[in-house]
């Protein structure tokens, strides 16, 4: 009898560390962070496939009549085991930026864009940094078991930018890059500012990138995409909690 207790005491105590280790294990699974998105009006047709957690990721109906299963020797392509970016705007120094913005989040990134460039880059511009804040804000989905603030510096070389974010639900954007140039390649540096305000705008993020020093606007406009990937990655880490961080209970 007592040999009897003794197995089923063992019984009961094997089924309960399999219960927990299933719970933790169940607690511990995060969610795809994944999204498409097409945004088609009179003057851009774009498509976006974002995943903030990096991973292979593809675009089966390419507007560009791309194969993403092969590898192109693009200027904003990039294809590793744990990244797939192919950045298509259109604007080469847009393209440029955007990739950099999502090497450094941690971000597996497709965009393709056709756009009405025969007229100027305003529209491409705005509709990429539009739609790409669409993405992430459906990518990222409830602000919920994340960090929620992140902050990152990056130098250029000469420069030095700051980046600071909030997954607020508040859409909000001071950027402060201190261009002095035109242009840089195809894109107007009045665009510069515009995208990351149209991004943050779409992805009801606030958002605050400041130039600190430098006087090469490409070091300089570089270095704040670069700061604000890593504010961005900090931001939607994980924590290892399940909780929504904010004080209301709630960033819908």
């Amino acid at each position: 009898m007592a040999a009897e207790e003794f197995d089923n005491q063992k019984k009961r105590k094997l089924e309960q560390e399999n219960g927990s280790i299933a719970n933790i294990a169940s607690s511990t699974t995060k969610p795809k962070r994944y999204t498409e998105v097409k945004r088609i009006t009179n003057e851009t047709k774009i498509q976006i496939v974002l995943s903030l957690d990096g991973g292979l990721i593809t675009l089966k109906d390419s507007i560009l009549n791309k194969d993403y299963s092969l590898n192109y020797d693009d200027h904003a392509t990039q294809s590793t085991s744990s990244q797939i970016i192919s950045v298509n705007t259109g604007i080469g120094f847009l393209d440029h930026m955007l990739h950099a913005l999502a090497k450094h989040s941690g971000w597996s990134l497709i965009i393709e864009c056709i756009g009405d460039i025969h007229i100027d880059d305003h529209h491409t511009a705005e509709d990429v940094g539009i739609a790409l804040g669409e993405s992430f804000k459906k990518a990222l989905g409830a602000v919920k078991g994340v960090k929620r603030f992140g902050h990152g510096y990056a130098p250029l070389d000469e420069a030095l930018s700051r980046a600071v974010v909030d997954l607020s639900n508040r859409p909000f954007a001071v950027v402060e890059l201190g261009l002095k140039r035109e242009k840089i390649g195809e894109l107007s540096c009045e665009m510069i500012p515009h995208v990351l305000e149209s991004f943050a705008t779409s992805a009801h993020i606030t958002m605050h990138v400041d130039c600190l020093r430098g006087f090469n606007d490409h070091h300089r406009a570089e270095s704040a995409f670069k700061a604000l990937a890593i504010a961005i990655r900090e931001a939607t880490s994980y924590t290892g909690r399940d909780d929504v961080p904010s004080t209301k209970g709630v960033l819908m």
